[in-house]
């Protein structure tokens, strides 16, 4: 299923329901089929993305696991390493950053809630 979030101020962005269920939770909004991030929640919002992305980095970075974008090119057999919440999040946050300064507001739809 598809998630279309539409901003006030700078268009629209289209993304997988797994990947805005993750978004959506994390700066704590329900998964439902229509809903409203309002220009008072945008700031909490970007906080809690900003936060979330910096907390996966630094146990990337931990772990000994960064993923700087490209595969492993002198090994055939690496498994490409999945896409991490800073690659995902990062069109959402720009968007919600627009959003912002403009003062606007950022609504989704989806077929069904998800």
């Amino acid at each position: 299923m598809l998630v279309k979030f539409n901003s006030s101020v700078s268009g629209e962005m289209i993304m997988l329901a797994d990947t805005a269920k993750r978004l959506l939770e994390i700066i704590g909004k329900d998964r439902t089929a229509h809903g409203v991030i309002t220009t008072e929640q945008l700031p909490e919002a970007l906080e809690r993305l900003r936060s979330a992305v910096a907390e996966e980095k630094t146990g990337q970075r931990e772990a000994g696991k960064v993923d700087n974008g490209y595969p492993d090119l002198d090994d055939e057999t690496a498994a490409e390493p999945p896409v991490g919440l800073a690659r995902r999040a990062h069109p959402f946050i720009e968007m919600l950053e627009w959003t912002q300064r403009e003062e606007g507001f950022v609504l989704w739809e989806a077929a069904a809630d998800f």
